[in-house]
């Protein structure tokens, strides 16, 4: 499978290739008053590339989507032409999916429904094929159906990808090392993973209505039968958040609405650190009740405890037009470069954050703004975990989805709607008997190793092979055998040993009273 989802990738792929060398011949053989603008160009450029994405399948398009949020290295009009990417695919026969059915749930499968509208789906996607139905107890329904090849391709795909990045890794170490697509491509191959075992996603709406209890205008539907290639489930009544009439609910309803879908997500980003991967318009229904319901919980993300505190720290500090704070949390969230450059990192933030503070969904883009800081921190430097491509553009679909309803929704005014509840569970996390032998077993790690690490520095101290690297210019590289610009450090060397020595005989000392 792996080969032939190679040569069907380099076919669709050299086809792009074909179509940009023929427009830059075109464009060579005009006389220069006849030539199309710039941005003609570039536009034409951007669609033939979101084309390529959706003809070579949902895993190209998921990276599409994930392309679209990262402003350090895809140009703006591409990102923008990206943010189009359309899952849809060409609809099949529904008898191309009864063997799927029957190797599901049975050759008697047709007994759990009243009725089954195989004529017309309800949507047709690369992944699978979704059709409305009544079962058996007269519930309506949907039933969504895995396509037969799906399974293989998307692992073939991802095999083709990951030889694909390991060569651009070898080529242009420097800028993987900021960027790190091969990681990036990891996290996103884990989502799918989840995303081709319906097990898996009824497992995630089943969380998820855990979650939503708290809040009366959110709901999920239910799962009531899942294999890892079907999935029965409630049917949501109502339309897409962006289709939603304006005389349909009020301006009270919109408003309540909106606030809870952002104060759902932010409980998924910073107390379940499980959330909805991909709440773009079509995976929000809302109904004439004022509820909305959110559906395709097959794109679920994950992140640890680290980077969901970080990822608040940024938040709130946005909320508080804190800069500096904002810079130190974004930076806690990855690693610096030898050539990073923090300080220029901090004035870049500090210079717009003020920019940011207080503003609504209508005056600021705040999923952009979160792109924003990434390219800053590449330009310096500083490569960023990758799940924050996914945080960012999850925290991008939702925003566009709650501005198609309340488009003066604050963040700010979302975040400390939900913040007491953050910080009760952040609270009593941190109490928890796991936290607190987590914390023991810190300490104990600590006096266990402490002593035979400062032994080991003491060691090398007194052989000479203990180095030290200080930096003034933190923009450049560090490069063997290069000295570095800068004023010298203000304590010397000499004062460091006197002070290592000092300390190691009182230690020695001290150990040998004992």
């Amino acid at each position: 499978m792996p080969k032939g989802r190679t040569r069907r990738t380099a076919r669709i792929v050299s086809r792009l290739a074909g179509a940009e060398a023929a427009r830059a011949a075109r464009s060579r053989g005009r006389r220069p008053e006849a030539q199309p603008s710039p941005d003609a160009g570039k536009a034409e450029r951007a669609r033939h590339i979101r084309r390529t994405l959706e003809e070579l399948g949902p895993l190209y398009v998921k990276v599409g989507q994930i392309l679209a949020t990262r402003p350090d290295f895809v140009p703006q009009y591409i990102r923008d032409e990206l943010e189009n990417l359309n899952d849809k695919a060409r609809v099949e026969p529904f008898a191309r999916f009864e063997p799927v059915l029957e190797q599901d749930l049975g050759p008697r499968w047709r007994a759990g429904f009243q009725s089954i509208r195989t004529e017309e789906p309800l949507g047709s996607a690369s992944l699978a094929q979704v059709y409305k139905a009544v079962d058996a107890s007269g519930r309506a329904c949907v039933v969504k159906i895995q396509r037969p090849e799906a399974h293989e391709a998307v692992l073939g795909d991802m095999s083709v990808l990951k030889t694909a990045v390991r060569l651009f890794a070898k080529a242009a170490p420097h800028f993987n090392e900021v960027v790190d697509i091969g990681a990036m491509l990891e996290v996103l191959f884990t989502v799918m993973h989840d995303e081709l075992d319906f097990t898996r996603e009824a497992r995630n709406m089943k969380d998820a209505r855990k979650a939503a209890k708290d809040f009366k205008r959110v709901c999920v539907p239910k799962a009531l039968t899942a294999t890892p290639r079907v999935l029965v489930q409630t049917f949501a009544e109502g339309s897409p958040v962006n289709r939603v009439k304006p005389d349909e609910l009020s301006k009270k309803q919109r408003k309540a609405i909106a606030y809870q879908l952002m104060e759902f997500m932010f409980r998924g980003y910073f107390i379940d650190r499980r959330f909805h991967a991909d709440p773009h318009p079509g995976n929000i229904i809302v109904s004439t009740d004022g509820k909305a319901h959110l559906i395709d919980w097959g794109m679920v993300g994950r992140i640890d405890r680290g980077t969901s505190l970080a990822t608040l720290g940024v938040f709130l500090a946005l909320a508080q037009n804190d800069g500096a704070a904002m810079a130190r949390h974004w930076v806690s969230l990855g690693t610096a470069t030898p050539w990073s450059n923090p300080s220029a990192f901090l004035q870049d933030i500090s210079r717009i954050v003020p920019h940011w503070t207080d503003a609504s969904l209508d005056e600021l883009n705040f999923g952009v703004a979160l792109m924003t800081l990434l390219r800053y921190s590449s330009q310096r430097g500083i490569q960023i975990t990758p799940l924050t491509s996914v945080v960012g553009k999850s925290v991008a679909n939702i925003e566009g989805s709650v501005r198609c309803l309340y488009p003066k929704l604050k963040l700010s005014t979302a975040l400390h709607g939900t913040l007491r509840n953050v910080m009760r569970d952040l609270i009593l996390e941190t109490l928890s008997e796991e936290q607190a032998s987590q914390t023991a077993l810190h300490l104990l790690g600590t006096l266990i190793h402490g002593p035979a690490q400062l032994q080991s520095s003491l060691t090398d101290l007194s052989t000479r092979q203990l180095t030290f690297q200080a930096r003034n210019n933190l923009g450049d590289p560090i490069q063997a055998g290069r000295r570095h610009r800068g004023a010298a450090p203000t304590i010397s060397l000499p004062a460091l040993a006197l002070g290592a020595s000092w300390a190691g005989h009182r230690f020695c000392k001290k150990g040998s009273g004992s």
